[in-house]
């Protein structure tokens, strides 16, 4: 699709993006996120993934359409060099090309601040069901994701349970003594 323009996200774009992530949460098990979260909420979090993390969204007709962030992988500091990953896309605008995009967009960002491994936690289910089907998966192995991790029956929404796999992407040459993706806070 040519006309997604993707920029970098602001605290502003809360609104927008909460009525994107809203029906993930309230209708899916793709977030085992419980209750929507509350506009401060989602502003605080947009504010905080941005002091350290790319955060971006994809504008289609001069409307926000998606969003993608990446966050911290794990807190120790020999993790700085890998991030976890969340892509949310509009339901009404899915299969056009704007995850892609904005995945596309986060891995050069990514890249140019000096992160090498993109990793993504995604919900699965050994039998799709109207709450969760395996596109997740099935979008991460085609971007060049393969699969490092699965934690069985560990989310339990909907009055059922569901697993979690980690995949994995690797984006940067694992040199020794790599600069830090975050020089001016070291």
């Amino acid at each position: 699709m040519d006309n997604i323009i993707i920029r970098k996200a602001a605290v502003s774009d809360a609104a927008r993006l909460l009525a994107i992530y809203a029906p993930y949460v309230r209708d899916t098990a793709i977030t085992f996120e419980y209750e929507v979260p509350t506009k401060a909420e989602f502003e605080s979090r947009i504010a905080n993934t941005l002091k350290k993390y790319p955060y971006l969204v994809a504008v289609v007709d001069g409307v926000i359409a998606g969003y993608a962030y990446a966050g911290m992988f794990h807190e120790r500091r020999a993790y700085d060099w890998s991030v976890e990953t969340s892509i949310y896309v509009d339901k009404n605008m899915k299969k056009i090309g704007i995850g892609g995009a904005l995945h596309q967009a986060l891995c050069e960002e990514l890249k140019s601040r000096g992160f090498f491994n993109m990793n993504a936690c995604i919900s699965y289910t050994e039998q799709e069901d109207e709450y969760l089907d395996n596109n997740s998966m099935k979008f991460h192995e085609h971007l060049g994701y393969r699969l490092v991790g699965q934690f069985h029956k560990c989310g339990y929404k909907f009055d059922r349970w569901y697993d979690m796999i980690w995949m994995e992407k690797l984006i940067g040459e694992h040199n020794i003594n790599p600069e830090s993706p975050f020089k001016e806070q070291v």
